[in-house]
Protein backbone atom coordinates (compact mmCIF):
# COMPACT_ATOMS: atom_id res chain seq x y z
CA UNK A 1 0.00 0.00 0.00
CA UNK A 2 1.22 3.52 -0.80
CA UNK A 3 2.04 6.18 1.59
CA UNK A 4 1.32 8.69 -0.96
CA UNK A 5 2.46 10.48 -3.88
CA UNK A 6 5.84 12.14 -4.46
CA UNK A 7 5.76 14.41 -7.50
CA UNK A 8 8.96 15.12 -9.31
CA UNK A 9 8.89 18.22 -11.97
CA UNK A 10 11.31 16.96 -15.49
CA UNK A 11 11.81 18.22 -18.70
CA UNK A 12 14.54 17.36 -21.27
CA UNK A 13 18.24 17.66 -19.72
CA UNK A 14 17.62 16.47 -16.43
CA UNK A 15 20.10 15.29 -14.25
CA UNK A 16 20.26 11.77 -14.17
CA UNK A 17 22.24 10.48 -10.49
CA UNK A 18 18.92 12.14 -9.38
CA UNK A 19 16.22 10.34 -11.71
CA UNK A 20 17.78 6.83 -10.77
CA UNK A 21 17.89 7.66 -7.31
CA UNK A 22 14.43 8.73 -7.33
CA UNK A 23 13.03 5.72 -8.66
CA UNK A 24 14.79 3.62 -6.34
CA UNK A 25 14.66 5.38 -3.41
CA UNK A 26 10.94 6.43 -2.78
CA UNK A 27 9.41 3.21 -3.73
CA UNK A 28 11.35 1.36 -1.06
CA UNK A 29 10.10 3.59 1.45
CA UNK A 30 6.54 2.88 0.40
CA UNK A 31 5.97 5.97 -1.87
CA UNK A 32 4.98 6.33 -5.60
CA UNK A 33 7.17 8.75 -8.23
CA UNK A 34 4.59 10.66 -10.77
CA UNK A 35 6.83 13.07 -13.36
CA UNK A 36 5.01 15.87 -14.16
CA UNK A 37 5.61 18.26 -16.70
CA UNK A 38 3.89 20.61 -19.05
CA UNK A 39 3.29 18.41 -22.78
CA UNK A 40 2.37 21.54 -24.83
CA UNK A 41 -0.95 19.29 -25.85
CA UNK A 42 0.13 16.02 -26.15
CA UNK A 43 -0.84 13.00 -24.63
CA UNK A 44 2.94 12.20 -23.34
CA UNK A 45 6.06 13.45 -24.20
CA UNK A 46 9.84 11.75 -23.74
CA UNK A 47 12.59 13.15 -22.07
CA UNK A 48 16.13 12.45 -21.93
CA UNK A 49 18.89 12.87 -19.19
CA UNK A 50 22.09 14.95 -19.77
CA UNK A 51 24.42 13.34 -21.70
CA UNK A 52 27.09 11.49 -20.21
CA UNK A 53 30.56 11.00 -22.41
CA UNK A 54 27.86 11.75 -25.57
CA UNK A 55 25.32 8.90 -24.30
CA UNK A 56 22.20 9.70 -22.66
CA UNK A 57 21.36 7.15 -20.33
CA UNK A 58 18.05 7.38 -19.00
CA UNK A 59 14.69 8.59 -20.57
CA UNK A 60 11.73 9.58 -18.96
CA UNK A 61 7.71 9.16 -20.72
CA UNK A 62 5.67 11.25 -18.96
CA UNK A 63 2.18 11.62 -19.15
CA UNK A 64 0.97 13.27 -16.50
CA UNK A 65 0.42 17.34 -17.13
CA UNK A 66 1.10 19.75 -14.83
CA UNK A 67 -1.56 21.62 -15.80
CA UNK A 68 -4.13 18.43 -14.64
CA UNK A 69 -2.43 18.15 -11.03
CA UNK A 70 -2.68 19.79 -7.88
CA UNK A 71 0.19 20.04 -5.00
CA UNK A 72 -1.73 18.92 -2.65
CA UNK A 73 -2.38 15.99 -4.49
CA UNK A 74 1.25 14.95 -3.28
CA UNK A 75 3.35 14.56 0.04
CA UNK A 76 6.07 16.02 -1.75
CA UNK A 77 7.04 18.08 -4.44
CA UNK A 78 10.49 17.80 -5.67
CA UNK A 79 12.01 19.61 -9.22
CA UNK A 80 14.98 17.50 -10.63
CA UNK A 81 18.17 18.91 -11.54
CA UNK A 82 20.39 20.21 -14.14
CA UNK A 83 18.88 22.18 -17.02
CA UNK A 84 15.25 20.60 -17.17
CA UNK A 85 13.77 23.71 -14.86
CA UNK A 86 15.48 26.44 -17.24
CA UNK A 87 13.19 25.28 -19.88
CA UNK A 88 10.23 24.87 -17.81
CA UNK A 89 10.15 28.83 -17.39
CA UNK A 90 9.49 29.51 -20.77
CA UNK A 91 6.70 31.36 -21.45
CA UNK A 92 5.58 31.74 -25.39
CA UNK A 93 4.06 35.23 -24.93
CA UNK A 94 5.80 37.63 -21.96
CA UNK A 95 4.45 41.38 -21.49
CA UNK A 96 6.76 44.22 -19.12
CA UNK A 97 6.21 43.62 -15.31
CA UNK A 98 4.07 40.70 -15.60
CA UNK A 99 4.87 37.84 -13.65
CA UNK A 100 6.16 34.59 -15.18
CA UNK A 101 2.98 32.58 -16.49
CA UNK A 102 5.17 28.96 -17.44
CA UNK A 103 2.29 26.06 -16.14
CA UNK A 104 5.40 25.02 -14.04
CA UNK A 105 5.78 28.32 -12.67
CA UNK A 106 2.30 28.46 -11.84
CA UNK A 107 1.70 25.02 -10.50
CA UNK A 108 4.86 26.24 -8.20
CA UNK A 109 3.65 28.96 -7.10
CA UNK A 110 0.50 26.89 -5.66
CA UNK A 111 2.54 24.83 -4.04
CA UNK A 112 3.92 27.44 -2.29
CA UNK A 113 0.94 29.28 -1.54
CA UNK A 114 -0.76 25.87 0.05
CA UNK A 115 2.42 25.30 2.16
CA UNK A 116 1.17 21.31 2.59
CA UNK A 117 3.33 19.43 0.40
CA UNK A 118 6.93 19.44 0.79
CA UNK A 119 9.17 21.03 -1.97
CA UNK A 120 12.41 19.67 -3.02
CA UNK A 121 15.41 21.20 -5.22
CA UNK A 122 18.76 19.91 -5.97
CA UNK A 123 21.43 21.39 -7.73
CA UNK A 124 20.37 23.97 -10.38
CA UNK A 125 16.57 22.86 -10.06
CA UNK A 126 16.09 26.48 -8.18
CA UNK A 127 15.58 28.14 -11.60
CA UNK A 128 12.35 27.47 -11.23
CA UNK A 129 11.64 29.47 -8.41
CA UNK A 130 13.97 31.63 -10.11
CA UNK A 131 11.07 32.48 -12.27
CA UNK A 132 9.00 34.50 -9.60
CA UNK A 133 11.13 35.85 -6.79
CA UNK A 134 8.22 36.18 -4.02
CA UNK A 135 8.99 32.11 -4.50
CA UNK A 136 12.58 32.19 -2.80
CA UNK A 137 12.47 35.91 -1.20
CA UNK A 138 13.77 35.18 2.15
CA UNK A 139 14.39 31.64 2.07
CA UNK A 140 17.50 29.90 3.04
CA UNK A 141 18.60 27.86 0.30
CA UNK A 142 21.43 25.86 -1.23
CA UNK A 143 22.42 25.43 -4.72
CA UNK A 144 25.15 24.69 -7.30
CA UNK A 145 27.46 27.67 -7.10
CA UNK A 146 27.21 28.37 -10.68
CA UNK A 147 24.01 29.41 -10.01
CA UNK A 148 23.90 31.63 -6.64
CA UNK A 149 23.98 35.10 -8.61
CA UNK A 150 20.73 33.73 -10.22
CA UNK A 151 19.58 32.71 -6.65
CA UNK A 152 20.47 35.62 -4.32
CA UNK A 153 18.94 38.10 -7.47
CA UNK A 154 15.93 36.60 -6.80
CA UNK A 155 16.19 36.80 -3.04
CA UNK A 156 17.46 33.50 -1.60
CA UNK A 157 19.17 33.64 0.69
CA UNK A 158 22.18 31.21 -0.08
CA UNK A 159 23.63 29.31 3.06
CA UNK A 160 27.83 28.33 2.94
CA UNK A 161 30.21 26.50 4.58
CA UNK A 162 33.83 27.83 4.69
CA UNK A 163 34.04 28.74 0.92
CA UNK A 164 31.50 26.55 -0.30
CA UNK A 165 27.54 26.35 -0.56
CA UNK A 166 26.16 24.35 2.24
CA UNK A 167 25.44 20.21 1.00
CA UNK A 168 21.72 20.71 2.41
CA UNK A 169 19.73 23.07 3.79
CA UNK A 170 16.05 22.79 5.34
CA UNK A 171 13.71 26.42 5.75
CA UNK A 172 10.10 25.33 6.41
CA UNK A 173 8.66 22.86 3.89
CA UNK A 174 12.05 23.59 1.44
CA UNK A 175 14.62 21.48 1.39
CA UNK A 176 17.47 22.68 -1.13
CA UNK A 177 20.48 19.89 -2.34
CA UNK A 178 23.80 21.24 -3.46
CA UNK A 179 23.94 19.30 -6.60
CA UNK A 180 23.63 15.25 -7.30
CA UNK A 181 27.02 14.31 -5.18
CA UNK A 182 24.56 14.77 -1.54
CA UNK A 183 21.26 13.24 -3.64
CA UNK A 184 21.45 10.28 -0.51
CA UNK A 185 21.90 12.78 2.22
CA UNK A 186 19.15 14.94 0.56
CA UNK A 187 16.72 12.03 0.29
CA UNK A 188 17.02 11.19 3.69
CA UNK A 189 16.52 14.43 4.65
CA UNK A 190 13.60 14.97 2.40
CA UNK A 191 11.82 11.57 3.89
CA UNK A 192 12.67 12.58 7.49
CA UNK A 193 10.79 16.03 6.41
CA UNK A 194 7.64 14.55 4.75
CA UNK A 195 6.88 12.03 7.84
CA UNK A 196 7.06 14.77 10.39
Amino acid sequence: MSKGKIAVIIEEHFDATEYKRFNEFFPEHGYEVEYISHLWGNESLKFGSNPENDVIEFHATVTTEINDVKPSDYKGIICIGAYAMDRLRYQVSVKKGQKNTAPAVEFLRKAVQENQAKLGTICHSLWLFCADPDLLKGKKVTCAHNIICDVENAGGDVVYEGDVTADLVIDDNLITGKHPGVVDQFLDAFLAEIEK
